[in-house]
């Protein structure tokens, strides 16, 4: 039967998470205190009662933990509350989640730590995706404007395989962020064409922030004033167009684990 509360909350103030996938991200991000984002209530399709046991036993035991309702209704109120058709019958409605600063933030120069600032990606899944492999390859941080797609919370969820609650993503005005990592003794880094030198020729093994524009905006200008050095990706054959960012994010990301995984071999 629907809950008389469940629909007692400002659409405005809440994210909701659709699917086991992302509900189970917010869940860890709350445990692991990497988020402090609280769940109010997880709502399941009855039909699928039998079906989802696992995963409802899983929800029971943290629902008691973290204070939550588990809410039986029907497949109908989820459709009618999720923004897609993949919750595969659980949604969970959650509080809003905060991100620090970068005043708190305490980086050690003797430490090859390597940071990402992502400027104008409009896509919410290309963003997802981003977020995916920096997190994937060991990326320290990731640095966003004030504005971005984690309004979007349930969508980034889903397309970064929940990375994005777990992952330490900070707020700041970008050129007060390229300032705060240069005097903090980083190399600064932009991802590009002109003036460039290959990424396989750059040094990742140095703390490093990493700027990376947008498929149509690309770096603004006065980012790119403030780079240290602009590193390209040299592809196989002639080819004009550019790498999705999603994709140039991750060849990338990747290369920087790769130089600074092997820098601590040869210690």
């Amino acid at each position: 039967m629907l809950h008389k509360n469940i629909f007692d909350y400002d659409p405005q103030n809440v994210d909701i998470f659709e699917g086991m996938t992302s509900i189970s991200a917010v869940i860890n991000s709350i445990n692991s205190g990497s988020s402090n984002r609280k769940i109010i209530s997880v709502l399941y399709d009855c039909a699928k009662e039998v079906k989802k046991s696992r995963e409802l036993s899983f929800l029971k035991i943290m629902s008691e933990k973290l204070s939550f309702e588990l809410i039986q209704t029907e497949g109908s109120v989820l459709d009618s509350i999720a923004s897609g058709n993949t919750h595969g019958g659980i949604i969970a409605i959650c509080e809003k989640r905060s991100f620090p600063s970068l005043s708190g933030l305490k980086l050690f120069p003797e430490e090859n730590s390597f940071f990402v600032l992502l400027e104008g990606i409009e896509d919410p899944y290309n963003f997802g995706y981003s977020v995916r492999s920096l997190y994937a390859s060991g990326a320290d941080g990731i640095i966003l404007p004030p504005r971005n797609w984690l309004e979007l919370s349930s969508t980034v969820a889903r397309s970064s395989a929940g990375s994005s609650e777990l992952a330490n993503i900070y707020i700041s005005d970008p050129v007060e962020a390229v300032n705060f990592f240069k005097e903090n003794g980083f190399s600064i880094m932009c991802a590009g064409i002109r003036d460039s030198v290959s990424l396989y020729e750059a040094d990742f093994t140095k703390p490093t922030l990493l700027i990376i524009g947008g498929e149509k905006r690309g770096i603004s200008r006065k980012l790119l004033d403030m780079c240290d050095i602009t590193v390209r990706i040299d592809y196989g054959r002639e080819f004009k167009g550019s790498l999705p960012t999603a994709s140039a994010v991750s060849v990338i990301a990747f290369e920087a684990q790769r130089q600074r995984r092997d820098a601590k071999y040869f210690v």
